[in-house]
């Protein structure tokens, strides 16, 4: 069984659309765009990956280019969090590029700060300290707001909806004048058939039962209302998994394989991006926001069966996968035309991505530990 195909090619397209506040002559006409180092065939280690993910492409360089002022990252200490920060800053050089987090693991901060970026301390439960961040007056114009609560929400539901509604309140009230990205996810929308296209933008926000997925709708919604109210900026992107070696479906799944786990097939399918690929479309939606903000999805252009991809893994490894449950015919599926007529295809394929993962994970290489439970229906995380 293999992938249903969404699209061909894996070439980047020009970025089309503007945003408030471009500034074009930061770009200078005819200006030649650096090349790309050509895809590794494996990764030595953990700074090996994180050069190669955080490179930035010259179609990210042009867009930010177009765009005035400083990046600040709300909620920079999360998985995605350090390596957009780096991208950023790599892409725009001679900008300021602001990591906000609490920090809490304190060799992310020195590690930030080596790479050049600023950090910033701060509970983002805190209005007093939200409004002591850094604003349009001094500097920063651009916004990616990172934050959310996921796992153990089912436990906690009042500190979910806090910090999946209650911040972007604040977030929205406090930086109204600044373009704002925002990360969302795919659970905003209802399970989709796994033999059609997925959810495109139009398809209401209508999530399954359970508090994550509900609270991601509310975090949504006050974005949309700050950016009508202040006509700030934006774009809620509709993330589906992605993908780094040390984490992610492609690593859940690989795993397992390897050590001879069962693997639930209750949902069968999955949408997959390599994080690269995903920060690197987050990070040009700066020069693509609307107003007022709207949601745009964001993943792989295929959906990838999960029995296929155990078969793949199965395959380099030597080994045969076994499996419980079977396969809903819905799946948490993303139709991501509109990504693809601004960016093109994402540069990292699927089989790419199966290779890099396979070596990593048969070599014994590094794990966050922290699995996607990608296979949840449910909605308790």
């Amino acid at each position: 069984m293999s992938p249903t195909a969404r699209a061909k090619g894996e070439g980047k397209g020009e970025s089309k659309g503007e945003s408030k506040g471009e500034n074009r002559s930061a770009q200078p006409e005819g200006a030649p765009m650096p090349s790309m180092k050509p895809l590794p065939a494996r990764f030595e280690d953990v700074a090996h990956l994180e050069a190669v993910m955080t490179e930035p492409s010259p179609e990210l360089v042009a867009d930010l280019a177009r765009v005035d002022g400083d990046i600040m990252i709300l909620g920079v200490g999360g998985k995605m969090g350090p390596t957009l920060a780096r991208m950023a800053r790599r892409a725009a050089p001679k900008r300021r590029v602001i990591g906000v987090a609490r920090f809490s693991d304190r060799t992310l901060k020195a590690t930030l700060k080596e790479q050049g970026i600023d950090c910033i301390e701060c509970d983002l439960l805190d209005r007093a300290a939200l409004a002591r961040l850094p604003n349009v007056a001094d500097g920063v114009h651009n916004l990616v707001f990172m934050a959310g609560h996921k796992f153990g929400a089912a436990d906690n539901a009042s500190l979910t909806w806090m910090m999946n509604v209650g911040v972007p309140m604040m977030v929205a009230e406090t930086f109204n004048e600044m373009r704002t990205v925002v990360f969302s996810t795919a659970c905003v929308y209802p399970f989709m058939p796994v033999d059609g296209p997925g959810a495109s933008e139009s398809v209401p926000a209508t999530p399954p039962p359970g508090d994550y997925a509900n609270s991601c709708v509310g975090r949504e919604r006050m974005f949309e209302y700050g950016s009508r109210k202040h006509s700030t900026p934006g774009r809620l992107v509709r993330l589906s998994y992605a993908i780094d070696m040390r984490y992610g479906v492609l690593h859940d799944v690989a795993s397992a394989v390897f050590a001879g786990k069962s693997l639930d097939l209750t949902m069968g399918h999955a949408d997959v991006i390599w994080q690269g690929d995903a920060n690197e479309q987050a990070l040009r939606l700066l020069a693509n926001c609307t107003t007022p903000t709207s949601p745009i999805n964001v993943t792989g252009p295929s959906h990838t069966s999960v029995r296929w991809l155990a078969g793949e893994f199965g395959k380099r490894f030597g080994k045969k996968p076994t499996f419980t449950g079977k396969e809903a015919p819905t799946a948490w599926l993303l139709d991501t035309t509109e990504a693809q007529r601004l960016f093109g295809a994402p540069r990292v394929g699927i089989a790419t991505m199966i290779d890099w993962v396979a070596d990593w994970v048969q070599r014994g290489g590094a794990s966050l530990g922290k699995p996607t439970h990608f296979s949840t229906r449910d909605g308790k995380y």
